[in-house]
């Protein structure tokens, strides 16, 4: 009788304790983490290696796996999207990539959705998704300057407070953002100023706010038109235009710019010095290149700040556009998928000033 009570009483705790750990996953947000390799993903020979080492090695699970704490906060799973150093990403990728994410967060059982992304090129990947996945569940695009194997790597932090800031309530309705070095920025100002600094991600205009130990802290919100209030949407999108980008410098030739017409470029992104500047004698090659129908966005090889309409060129003569305070690799993105709908310069301006 005992011995029946006895089994019978630790059957009831067992029972209990399932109850209670069910309840506690219940509670806890679901977040997906859909890997696509980069540095947050690789490997270096040494410890000491921080800034030599191979990429987009180390596969989703085993990055979860080694972020026990992760379980404390979510239910983690993960897919593995890519497996690639993020120079690598192609229009066919950021399109594919969307389109899965946009499927997750239609996903009723989804709360929001981490995506590993190298640093390379996750300023562009980050913004690409703030404007063509219609969701006002979270979004986290996070990534590490230092491989795992580093000392003081990033990756692991970096990883934890993504996981926790796309489970935050207070995120919802924010767009796409990014999570580095504990700053929460906005993934249509997120820009990579170092290549070297676990501090390499800024914004000119500042962070949304910080993740520090498990909780967000806002300081500001984006105003720009973003996922849910934004015209472009992923579902629809089959292909992007090609857009160019010819960095300004002294003693520029005109080659540059009609070797990426002849390549096939529907508008070209001028990196231009100070406020998107065009120097005097390129100005009659942009006036005709314009005048066969490819677009002109004059853009600034500046980090901060913006581009005048109408100072040091006159934009509306030459009927071109200006990017505004989008950098080059921004004012692609968005040159990209504004030519998806209309071709007309003064929408391509609209488009410009309210994204």
């Amino acid at each position: 009788m005992q011995q029946l009570l006895r089994a019978t009483t630790v059957a009831l705790v067992a029972f209990s304790l399932a109850q209670a750990q069910a309840q506690t996953a219940t509670n806890k947000p679901n977040i997906v983490i859909v890997a696509t390799g980069g540095t947050i993903a690789g490997a270096g020979a040494t410890t000491a290696n921080s800034a030599t080492y191979q990429a987009a090695k180390v596969p989703v699970d085993k990055l979860i796996a080694g972020i026990p704490e992760l379980n404390n906060v979510a239910n983690v799973r993960g897919e593995q999207a890519f497996q690639i150093a993020s120079e690598s990403f192609t229009n066919e990728k950021l399109l594919q990539l969307g389109k899965r994410i946009s499927a997750l967060a239609k996903d009723p059982a989804v709360d929001g959705v981490v995506i590993t992304h190298g640093t390379d090129t996750l300023e562009e990947t980050s913004f690409f998704l703030n404007l063509v996945v219609h969701t006002d569940k979270p979004i986290v695009v996070v990534g590490s300057m230092r491989p795992g194997t580093a000392m003081s790597a990033d990756g692991m932090l970096n990883l934890y407070n993504a996981v926790v800031l796309a489970g935050t309530p207070s995120a919802r309705g924010k767009g796409v953002l990014v999570a580095m070095n504990d700053d929460i920025l906005t993934g249509r100002d997120a820009a990579k100023r170092t290549n070297i600094k676990t501090s390499a991600f800024s914004s000119g205009w500042g962070p949304l706010g910080m993740v520090v130990e498990n909780q967000a802290y806002w300081f500001r919100a984006p105003v720009k038109r973003h996922t849910m209030n934004s015209e472009f949407d992923i579902d629809t999108l089959t292909s992007l235009p090609e857009v160019a980008i010819v960095y300004g410098s002294g003693n520029m030739t005109p080659e540059l710019y009609d070797a990426a017409v002849k390549a096939g470029a529907k508008a070209i992104i001028n990196a231009g010095t100070g406020n998107g500047s065009v120097p005097n004698y390129l100005v009659d090659t942009l006036k005709r290149i314009r005048a066969s129908g490819v677009q002109i966005v004059r853009s600034s090889r500046i980090a901060d700040g913006f581009v005048i309409r109408n100072s040091e060129q006159p934009d509306d003569k030459y009927d071109w556009v200006v990017a505004h305070d989008l950098n080059p690799q921004k004012a692609k993105i968005l040159a990209a998928l504004a030519l998806t709908r209309s071709n007309s310069t003064s929408e391509l301006q609209r488009v410009f000033w309210e994204y």
